[in-house]
């Protein structure tokens, strides 16, 4: 953890809404006027698309049904841990982009898939804010949620999260129903082994809960809506947290326990606004003043 360079990390897996949370911290930096570099968690997948495709293929040539995104060794871990630790030190580190789609690709001139080449951050940047699937990840090797000075868990109840993948991966990637499903079941024992723990070392989790019936994600034709859900936020500290504040604020909101409270699920945006931002303002208060 860092006082000079702090590290601001959302973790979560595919479908669980970490984007969103995302635009939420991006308008924070914009209103507080925050230099935050912005590094994607697909930067740090060990393959690219067409070696990904190749490394499945002989995993299940080798009886290897749960090689997947998730799991360890299909991302360099200790590469992001590097990361987290050498910006926290001195504002710098080596990254890289993932190139989603055609739009992304074309000013680089590579093909929809692959990784720009590594490169070293500009110094002079707020803090660095890092967003995927491992930003809170513990293994027996690496410990990346140590050098992170704020950790944001995102995970709605499961079926909620296979309704979102599914929906997702089908209208926006053309993927059919049964490949979702494969990749959904071939992911879980990564799941459980790398994904779940994380959520024991954030430092607020947000965990949105449908309040319609999602009994059978495989078949729901929509996401339930922010609307028909509430969302519970758990504190790992919550001294440090202004309860009363917060309900005041967010009406239709309670306390569950003495580190939770439930907010209306079309009040999470509010819910974030009011939480980050003084966590963020706080981290900024602690950086040593730049002379002019």
């Amino acid at each position: 953890m860092s006082v000079k360079h702090p590290v601001v990390a959302i973790t979560g897996s595919s479908g669980a809404g970490t984007t969103s949370v995302t635009r939420t911290f991006q308008e924070i930096f914009r209103r507080e006027g925050i230099n935050a570099v912005v590094v994607e968690g697909d930067s740090f997948h060990r393959y690219d698309r067409n070696e990904m495709k190749l490394a499945l293929a002989e995993a299940e040539q080798h009886r290897d049904l749960t090689f997947s995104h998730f799991g360890e060794d299909a991302n360099l871990l200790e590469e992001l841990e590097r990361l987290f630790r050498d910006y926290g030190e001195t504002g710098v580190g080596s990254v890289r982009k993932y190139l989603h789609d055609d739009s992304e690709a074309k000013p680089y001139g590579q093909p929809a898939g692959t990784f720009t080449p590594w490169e070293d951050l500009a110094p002079g940047s707020d803090l660095l804010f890092y967003e995927g699937l491992h930003g809170a990840a513990v293994t027996d090797t690496v410990n990346v949620a140590r050098y992170a000075d704020l950790l944001v868990g995102v995970v709605p109840i499961v079926n909620l999260e296979w309704i979102q993948k599914v929906i997702r991966d089908k209208t926006e990637r053309g993927y059919s129903s049964e490949a979702v499903i494969d990749t959904i079941l071939r992911r879980m024992p990564d799941y459980v082994k790398y994904i779940c723990p994380q959520f024991s070392h954030t430092y607020v989790n947000f965990q949105r809960v449908p309040t319609v019936d999602t009994s059978n994600p495989f078949i729901a034709r929509s996401i339930p809506t922010a609307d028909e859900s509430f969302v519970v936020i758990r504190f790992a500290d919550p001294k440090v947290i202004d309860f009363p504040y917060l309900l005041s604020m967010l009406h239709d909101s309670f306390m569950s326990r003495p580190n939770c409270i439930v907010v209306p699920g079309g009040k999470m945006d509010l819910a974030m606004q009011l939480i980050f931002t003084p966590l963020i303002l706080r981290l900024m208060d602690k950086r040593p003043k730049r002379s002019r």
